[in-house]
């Protein structure tokens, strides 16, 4: 199948970025022809650029008029629409549209009723702007700077109004039934969403977490991940090591947090990452906000390692409370301590969530199982556009 990939990388990289490119391997590896079309938020310098980058993100007819140019060029089967944001913007639907290519749209967070896409203000789950109420992100100055957010409260108020991804887009593909559900909340037919949870490459060897020498944690340094409550969790556990690893926004906050048995270790590399997992006793996944899928908590379950995570979400869909690892309430720092002090004095329990974890990521998120769910969707994609 030939098919054109087209996103919009941030500028810290996250989950999205990687999901991307992870598609796009194993489309190519089972001999699909992949083209891409991207764009980097990094490449934007300076106010007068993001200023541009703001005016331009709601419609770009210039990026319009480049995916439009990309599709005749390679003449795709489908097209798998990833993230718009800022320098591509919903335009790019319709150029798919007017030159009658099917369209599959990832839907890996909330952006379809929250501006921010994160349903989240203030370190708190926020649902102020859902139902069509864009407008309160300006009030709230929810991205903590009043100009920018109107910016992005006008960004989605006009792509709701001009309603491009209802119009569009042929298939939506959240990766759990939590954003399904949120997505039929917004007004989309539920014929039109397929849940394809993501893919978690399996390590050849697997850990043996009761010899793993700490904590982990890996993730973007932002708000919505709740670092901050495992900082809280590790100062009550003086005599257990942590190891953090990621970059981001609030990466100085974090570090003037820390008490000492917190280690950062920076952004890592695929094979450094592995062998973090690899050396590590459990991993924390201690986010605040609706966690679309939890790709840190599978891939860590990869690994062989338990997994302590907020209740919430998809990560409640991933982690299988007593069976994989440990659940806890957002921002519960005394539980989360219990229970990775529990864990960690417990080598039977390690083992036995971890190894029940593992076993969850080769039957669910396997690349194989992905790849049949995903050639599905484009299938049904093609069978959409084409009927009458």
């Amino acid at each position: 199948m030939k098919l054109l990939h087209i996103h919009n990388y941030y500028r810290f990289r996250g989950g999205e970025d990687v999901m991307f490119e992870r598609i796009c391997g194993i489309l190519r590896a089972k001999g699909n022809s992949v083209a891409t079309f991207e764009r980097r938020s990094a490449d934007i310098q300076g106010a007068s650029k993001k200023l541009l980058a703001f005016a331009s993100s709601a419609y770009s007819r210039a990026a319009k008029l480049e995916v439009k140019a990309t599709l005749r060029e390679h003449n795709p089967d489908c097209v798998h629409v990833h993230n718009l944001y800022p320098l591509i913007s919903p335009s790019a639907l319709e150029a798919c549209a007017e030159e009658g290519v099917p369209v599959v749209m990832r839907c890996p967070n909330y952006r379809l009723e929250c501006p921010t896409g994160v349903l989240m203000r203030k370190g708190k789950v926020c649902t102020l702007c859902s139902g069509g109420k864009e407008y309160m992100c300006a009030l709230t100055t929810c991205r903590g700077h009043i100009a920018e957010s109107v910016a992005f409260a006008a960004r989605n108020t006009l792509a709701r109004v001009g309603g491009l991804f209802h119009r569009c887009v042929d298939v939506f593909v959240p990766p759990s039934e939590f954003v399904k559900q949120r997505l039929i909340a917004s007004g989309i037919s539920p014929d039109r969403i397929t849940v394809v949870p993501n893919v978690v490459p399996l390590p050849i060897v697997c850990a043996d977490p009761s010899n793993g020498a700490y904590v982990a944690l890996a993730g973007r340094f932002s708000e919505e991940k709740g670092i901050e409550t495992l900082l809280q969790a590790a100062r009550r556990l003086p005599n257990v090591p942590f190891q953090v690893a990621g970059e981001g926004p609030i990466e100085a906050l974090l570090r003037g947090l820390a008490p000492t048995n917190v280690t950062f270790v920076g952004q890592l590399t695929r094979d450094a990452l592995a062998e973090f997992y690899a050396n590590a006793r459990m991993c924390v996944v201690p986010s605040r906000w609706y966690e679309a899928f939890g790709l840190v908590a599978a891939e860590a379950m990869s690994f062989g390692l338990p997994v302590i995570s907020t209740n919430m979400a998809g990560l409640a869909e991933i982690v299988d409370h007593g069976e994989t690892g440990l659940h806890f309430a957002p921002g519960d720092a005394a539980t989360l301590a219990a229970h990775i002090d529990r864990v960690w004095n417990d080598s039977a329990l390690c083992v036995a969530m971890g190894a029940a974890g593992r076993r969850t990521v080769e039957r669910e998120y396997s690349e194989q199982t992905y790849y049949t769910r995903l050639m599905g969707v484009y299938a049904h994609a093609l069978r959409t556009q084409s009927a009458p």
